[in-house]
């Protein structure tokens, strides 16, 4: 192979410059605000501040309030998370064997990754209106009394949904991707070597979408964390204070409105080590279980 030579050695580095920079500006330097505000009890009006040593830390994870939020986070998480992945891998499975139709089919579940999430949270806020709702509409003749932003249980359960939807069309790209990457001659060795279709598809095709799956659940982790944002303010902006929130959503609450900024900084270098905990794990231990081709 024939390695690409520059005339000089400064060259490579000048093209890397203009992404350093943006790195630097947009991720690096504000890290470092919020490590540094994080110790201190900032002035709201930015007229000076007191430093506080870990006390922001302290009263943080102390918090009755932090920790249910916490609780409610990491459920929320976990089943968006599974469900994404379930339902996209399903619908991927289903298009995958549509002979007829196939492009109206794949449009049709594509179409929803165009909508932004609070343009999601805010249709998802209309279905399942407590006045207008069709979903609450539909539920009441089970006998389910919904009411969005007043009941803890029924907001919850519509920003799983709300979130869920508007996540399920990227899982379907990937995972159709991946299962039409998988040759022709590899499935028709699986079907004379195994008749039972889920047998099949559990010991010969899940395997071959190890990879594809692995992406998907570090990318879901993320989008439950931090991309719910949209979703869950619509959802809760303008209702009564005991509503199930995120952690993120609490950061956003404490330093933008409460304008708390020395917690709300403790609580997104928390959060922010969470997260890469998380990746950690994910990488350290579940990539073994995945088999590259």
């Amino acid at each position: 192979m024939k390695r690409v030579q520059f005339e000089s050695k400064f060259l490579p580095y000048l093209f890397l410059l203009p992404q350093l920079c943006i790195v630097v500006v947009f991720f690096y330097w504000p890290a470092a605000q919020a490590i540094r505000s994080s110790f201190f009890i900032e002035d709201p009006f930015g007229f000076g501040s007191t430093f506080a040593g870990l006390s922001n830390y302290t009263d943080m994870l102390a918090s009755s309030e932090y920790q249910r939020i916490a609780l409610f986070t990491v459920c929320f998480s976990v089943i968006v998370t599974f469900l994404v992945l379930a339902i996209g891998l399903t619908l991927a499975v289903k298009a995958d064997a549509v002979i007829r139709g196939q492009s109206t089919y794949k449009t049709i579940l594509i179409v929803v990754y165009a909508i932004a999430p609070p343009v999601a949270g805010l249709i998802g806020s209309m279905l399942f209106d407590q006045h207008i709702g069709p979903f609450v509409k539909l539920v009441a003749l089970f006998g389910w009394d919904m009411k969005l932003g007043l009941n803890y249980f029924d907001t919850a359960f519509a920003m799983v949904v709300i979130a869920v939807w508007n996540q399920i069309p990227y899982n379907f790209i990937f995972f159709l991707s991946g299962l039409q990457s998988i040759p022709a001659s590899v499935r028709e060795a699986a079907v004379l070597d195994c008749r039972s279709g889920p047998r099949r598809f559990f010991t010969v095709i899940l395997p071959l979408l190890t990879p594809t799956a692995f992406f998907l659940l570090v990318i879901n982790m993320t989008y439950s964390l931090f991309d719910t944002f949209g979703v869950i303010d619509v959802i809760v902006k303008d209702k009564p204070a005991d509503n199930p929130i995120t952690l993120v959503y609490k950061v956003y609450t404490d330093g933008f409105r409460g304008n708390d900024l020395g917690s709300s900084s403790a609580q997104s270098v928390i959060l922010m080590i969470v997260v890469m905990v998380l990746t950690m794990i994910q990488f350290r231990f579940i990539e073994r279980r995945v088999h590259y081709g």
